[in-house]
């Protein structure tokens, strides 16, 4: 197999160009088929995409959560979460609680 570098980029740039256009295909008929499903069965957004809880990270996800521990020499705080500070670590979190 001797094929020259320019050879490869072309072969590559004509495997996108077929990529995309297969990728385009293949949308095109998955759309026409839920939009199919969706005028066969009655469907509404709301059936479809529901605004509910499951299966969504939730609202809360990323929130400022309240100290649970301070430490007394510095006033450095932690919430709990996450990996915890040297201050605390190998300690009873107990004493630390506020």
């Amino acid at each position: 197999m001797n094929t020259s570098y320019k050879d490869l980029l072309k072969q590559r740039e004509a495997l996108e160009q077929q990529i995309n256009e297969a990728r385009r295909r293949e949308l095109s008929a998955a759309v026409a088929q839920v939009r199919d499903l969706i005028a066969e069965y009655g469907l509404s957004q709301q059936d479809v995409f529901p605004s509910g809880r499951s299966g969504r990270v939730s609202s809360a996800s990323g929130t400022k959560v309240a100290p649970k521990y301070r430490n007394p020499a510095t006033g450095q705080t932690w919430t709990g979460r996450g990996k915890a500070p040297k201050w605390i670590q190998n300690e009873d979190r107990e004493k630390f609680a506020i």
